[in-house]
């Protein structure tokens, strides 16, 4: 691992088994393939991005990486530590002390707050299970905290619906603070606010990225966010990455014919002036219980050709300046 890479994923596999209907005779009869053998790696300090259509498999990479949902295959590696080993030696100790140091924001703050807490209790639940702050600082941590996501000292003794979306937002990062991590995964955390409050959030994250040294992964496909706020992005379709570039290169030169579609299907801030040269997918996202062979995008991609799409998968090639495409027809 480069000393340079905090995160490092190598072959990261997610499959999720279907079976037949039944609760005690139930039979395995096919899989999701969620993700499919995807490399990356982020730099300490910077923002790592993840786009993809709906379905595509960006929360389940994000959820594999925390092991909410345990990877089927594959190795991942933070600051040089060996998750897997740890996960899979089942010590509480080793696993506490690694949650501590990568932490989630969910996409929903409605749903991922607790309604019968209050925010204190809800900012000061990680110092109960983690112990990492002794309790005689527990509410000078949680006022610290609140102050620091741009909330009030008063706000602590409040419920969650009694707060906006963008506030709701605010306590959900407080939380995930509380630890003090050092990576920090935001799964669509704008993708449920108000317009007017994204770049708000969008701002605290950034702010907070400078003041704390965090490494973040975000996640979205909302493409004016990702370039305003990350470093690097991955395009992901159907479980497998198709593109990896610096951010300004990725917009500016998109080379996969999927990116240029997605590219293509950005809003422009403007009504009097309409995009030129729309690309429209023909066709549907095919199953990930039964991908394409070869390229996964092959059958809405009008460059497919027999010998070399349909029959070979191709695999990321480095074109120049890191940046990494997955297509015989960008080479």
């Amino acid at each position: 691992m480069s000393d340079r890479q905090f995160l490092e994923v190598e072959s990261l596999v997610k499959y999720f088994p279907i079976y037949t209907k039944g609760v005690i005779l139930r039979k395995q009869v096919g899989v999701i393939h969620a993700v499919d053998g995807v490399n990356f790696s982020i730099e300490k300090g910077t923002t790592f991005g993840l786009v993809g259509e709906s379905g595509c498999g960006k929360t389940s990479t994000a959820r594999a990486i925390m092991h909410l949902d345990p990877p089927t295959s594959g190795n991942i590696y933070l600051d040089g530590e060996d998750l897997e080993r740890i996960f899979k030696s089942k010590k509480k100790s080793e696993i506490l002390r690694l949650r501590r140091k990568m932490q989630y924001v969910f996409q929903n703050p409605y749903a991922s707050l607790d309604p019968r807490m209050t925010v204190a209790d809800i900012i000061m639940e990680p110092f109960t299970i983690h112990k990492n702050v002794p309790k005689s600082e527990w509410h000078d941590k949680l006022y610290d905290l609140l102050e620091l996501v741009g909330l009030e000292d008063y706000h602590a003794e409040r419920y969650p619906h009694e707060f906006s979306g963008g506030q709701r937002q605010r306590i959900c990062i407080a939380r995930a603070l509380a630890v003090e991590p050092q990576l920090l995964i935001a799964d669509e955390p704008v993708a449920s606010l108000d317009v007017s409050i994204r770049a708000q959030i969008l701002n605290l994250l950034q702010d907070l990225q400078h003041k704390l040294g965090m490494t973040y992964l975000y996640i979205s496909h909302d493409l004016s966010t990702v370039r305003h706020i990350c470093n690097r992005v991955a395009v992901m379709y159907l479980g497998k990455f198709v593109e990896i570039a610096d951010t300004d290169e990725l917009f500016d030169s998109p080379l996969h014919p999927y990116t240029q579609a997605l590219m293509s299907a950005i809003p422009i801030p403007n009504p009097d002036i309409t995009r030129e040269g729309r690309i429209v997918l023909p066709g549907e996202v095919p199953s990930p219980i039964n991908p394409p062979s070869g390229c996964r995008f092959q059958p809405r991609c009008i460059y497919a050709k027999e010998r070399n799409c349909i029959e070979t998968s191709p695999e990321l090639i480095d074109v120049g300046r890191g940046h990494l495409v997955a297509c015989e027809k960008a080479l």
